[in-house]
């Protein structure tokens, strides 16, 4: 398989291994990014799959609440271009939309771009935008929070937007640990959260590691040893994926769960959006873009 050099590029950014061992694992996997990734990993040439960070798109993340009646939201519009999502054009689309997904709750979008608003549905509100600033616009998700319980909520830019629900704890501790979620982007809640079969992928990745290690060595250590060293290290990295295994981003020597254990809280579940998450877009030429826009222009 002829391995291109954007693939190449991809898995670099992806484990940060070398180009080399990026192109040797692609030829190897016959172009297949993720067994790659895994595959570098295993050989102890990549720290972590980076995969779930990539952001490709424009566009901006809302959040809209109701207090009183417990209803919380949190919505993502995308744009192709930065100039257009700050565009108060568009800044007031995407505030209609989350103010429809938070009066309506539609159950999904194709059922929201259909609600009625000011005498016109959203999708002909979103169609009017389109032929008004002379690029795509999309609706790409919504989720609503309906609780009685202490909510917290943090928008980042408009880039990045967290809804936190507590059991216990004050508005003050939900906002702080909106914003940790904002930054350090945890995949679960807690360790309980975390699917077996994703635990057992990284213990055999983890295993293979220090298999390696183990080869490199000529005094070696006993599989009771290694049995320990591989789940210290599965319980490091569980504590990294995780919002309660974190340190606390306003004090490090806190873990979040050490944090919500002295104000008697819970976390029971966050709502993370953040702009083009898990969205790959095309890369342009910028220099074949303006050429091609000085030809059309003639």
């Amino acid at each position: 398989m002829d391995i291109k050099p954007a693939m190449v590029k991809e898995l670099r950014e992806r484990t940060g291994a070398g180009m080399m061992d990026c192109k040797r694992a692609l030829e190897e996997t016959g172009g297949d990014l993720d067994r790659a990734a895994e595959a570098l990993r295993k050989a102890g040439q990549a720290k972590a799959d980076k995969k779930a960070s990539r952001v490709a798109a424009e566009g901006q993340v809302l959040i809209k609440s109701e207090p009183a009646a417990g209803r919380h939201a949190i919505v993502e519009v995308n744009s192709e271009t930065d100039f257009v999502a700050k565009d108060e054009n568009f800044r007031v689309f995407v505030d209609a939309v989350a103010t429809l997904v938070l009066q309506r709750q539609p159950a999904d979008v194709e059922a929201l771009m259909q609600t009625p608003a000011d005498g016109q549905t959203l999708e002909e509100a979103r169609k009017a935008l389109v032929a008004k600033v002379g690029e795509n616009i999309n609706v790409r998700r919504f989720r609503v929070l309906e609780t009685q319980g202490v909510v917290g909520s943090y928008l980042h830019n408009g880039r990045i937007g967290v809804l936190v629900e507590l059991d216990g704890g004050t508005a003050d501790l939900a906002r702080d640990l909106a914003m940790q979620v904002a930054a350090t982007a945890p995949r679960y809640v807690a360790p309980e959260a975390v699917p077996a079969g994703e635990l057992a992928k990284e213990r055999e990745i983890l295993v293979a590691q220090a298999d390696q290690e183990q080869a490199a060595q000529e005094k070696k250590k006993p599989p009771e040893i290694l049995a320990k060293m591989v789940e210290g290290r599965l319980r490091k990295h569980v504590d990294e994926i995780t919002l309660t295994g974190q340190p606390f981003v306003k004090d490090p020597d806190k873990r979040v769960r050490d944090l919500l254990a002295a104000n008697k809280a819970n976390v029971k579940t966050f709502l993370r959006f953040e702009v083009g998450e898990g969205i790959e877009k095309k890369a342009s030429d910028f220099v074949q873009e303006v050429m091609a826009q000085a030809s059309q222009s003639r």
